[in-house]
């Protein structure tokens, strides 16, 4: 069930009134657990039994760690959390490409082996929902929260539907406290809410689905068929496409969850205004960037080691956080290259001795920018030749259509206005508007999604992770 479709569109009719009409907070809790599920069920009924399985076990192991004292113990029942949660995910997500894998390996060998036909579909927002699950049972693990979380408070904090299938990644610290206190719904939590549902609806229709999707497969779809131009098009077109149909996504999210009375943290600031690759991640995926950093590159060691333990740390995070978002070399190329940015930057920066000017700043910025759009290839590339033909676009000259140069300025000018922003936030931006230009950012978003509709219905990017 997509949030720009019809069939949402009903399913918000029917569940947001009714939720406001219930009086009894446990009575809301339960409705809008049960909404989840059926929000959920709309994409494949039966997987609605491995969220039930995954949200039951965490649950149950988190309440045995919050009572057990034997270091031993919790050790132990943290490893049947991470196993059988990662368990799942490897299993779901990257069954089939292990099979491929060693296929491969021992064809190198002159071994024949074929692998059984791998056709099981992956449920959508597993890496999501996992990875909001286990930071409850590390952070009950490592005290920092505890464990006393009704199963239906649990349950709908997993569920959630606003951000179960594509995050952001909400953490239980976060979130449960705000379902174990009755919310109160007002007019203007509404009205803010919408107002980010229409601006990410009309970034997920219009610029992503509209303006630079259909360059950007064009070209990748055929790089012989195109020159520089198109080229140019697609390479900066794919890093604004994607930004706007995931930041699209998290806008939603955002709003809808207010809409309900519950506060999610924001996933996206300006992230193509981003000073070095380090602020890059501190402002692109957000949920999912600090996730990586406190449960997995924190306990590696962080930045504590010399500069090697550094270094190794963070390709580790980065290799790890490719591989999340696909089962496929090319993400892992995607991680590495991501990894290779942050070593390289930090060891420039140890060495750097020039000061901070508006020169070298730009430099930084434009610099961050174009290198985060070469990475952006090994994610779009489905393979290592796709994207060498895609690189030859840059090669050859060919005057490009009028949607490829609009397409091309449009992209420039994303990452201008981001430039401009990125000291900002969307929230103050909003609000330095008033209540009046508001209404008109949301008119003209209604009207734009309406103009944009009635093409190609296209899932949000984020959703096959």
């Amino acid at each position: 069930m997509l949030f720009n479709s019809l069939s949402f569109l009903v399913f918000f009719a029917i569940v947001f009134p009714a939720y406001l009409s219930l009086r009894s907070w446990g009575a809301k809790k339960t409705f809008l657990l049960l909404a989840s599920y059926v929000f959920y069920a709309a994409w494949n009924p039966a997987y609605v039994f491995i969220l039930a399985f995954s949200t039951g076990v965490d649950w149950w192991l988190a309440r045995q760690l919050g009572r057990e004292t034997s270091q031993v113990r919790r050790k132990c029942l943290l490893v049947v959390s991470l196993t059988a949660n990662l368990g799942m995910l490897v299993f779901f997500k990257y069954g089939g490409f292990t099979l491929h894998t060693v296929q491969e390996l021992l064809g190198l060998l002159a071994v024949t082996y074929v692998p059984p036909v791998w056709n099981i579909i992956l449920p959508v927002g597993i890496s999501f929902y996992t990875f909001a699950s286990l930071s409850y049972t590390i952070d009950v693990y490592r005290r920092e929260i505890s464990a006393d979380a009704s199963l239906r408070d649990y349950a709908l904090f997993v569920a959630f539907f606003p951000h179960l299938v594509a995050g952001p990644i909400v953490r239980a610290r976060a979130l449960l406290p705000q379902i174990s206190t009755p919310r109160t719904v007002t007019p203007e939590q509404v009205g803010y809410g919408m107002v980010l549902v229409l601006i990410g609806l009309f970034c997920k229709d219009v610029f992503a689905d509209r303006l630079f999707a259909p360059v950007v497969d064009a070209v990748y779809g055929s790089p012989a068929a195109f020159g520089v131009v198109g080229g140019l098009a697609a390479f900066f077109g794919f890093a604004a496409q994607i930004y706007f149909d995931f930041g699209g996504y998290s806008l939603c999210a955002i709003g809808l969850a207010l809409c309900f009375g519950f506060a999610f943290p924001d996933n996206f600031h300006f992230p193509y205004g981003a000073r070095g690759f380090s602020d890059f991640w501190r402002r692109w995926h957000i949920s999912l960037s600090t996730w990586l950093r406190d449960y997995l590159y924190i306990p590696l060691g962080g930045s504590n080691g010399g500069q090697w333990q550094t270094c190794r740390n963070l390709m580790i995070t980065m290799l790890l956080g490719g591989l999340w978002h696909g089962a496929s070399w090319m993400f892992v190329i995607w991680g590495a290259l991501h990894g290779a940015y942050l070593v390289a930057e930090r060891g420039i920066r140890n060495r750097w001795r020039g000061g901070k000017n508006l020169f070298t700043d730009a430099v930084v910025t434009v610099g961050t920018f174009v290198f985060v759009c070469v990475a952006w290839i090994a994610f779009r590339a489905p393979t290592l030749e796709s994207a060498s033909a895609f690189l030859s676009t840059f090669g050859r000259w060919r005057g490009g259509f009028s949607m490829e140069w609009f397409a091309l300025a449009a992209a420039l000018s994303m990452f201008a206005w981001q430039w401009r922003m990125r000291d900002q936030t969307l929230d103050g931006w909003l609000a330095q508007l008033g209540q009046v230009p508001r209404i008109s950012v949301a008119t003209a978003c209604m009207i734009g999604i309406y103009l944009a509709s009635g093409g190609d219905d296209r899932a949000f990017i984020y959703f096959q992770f």
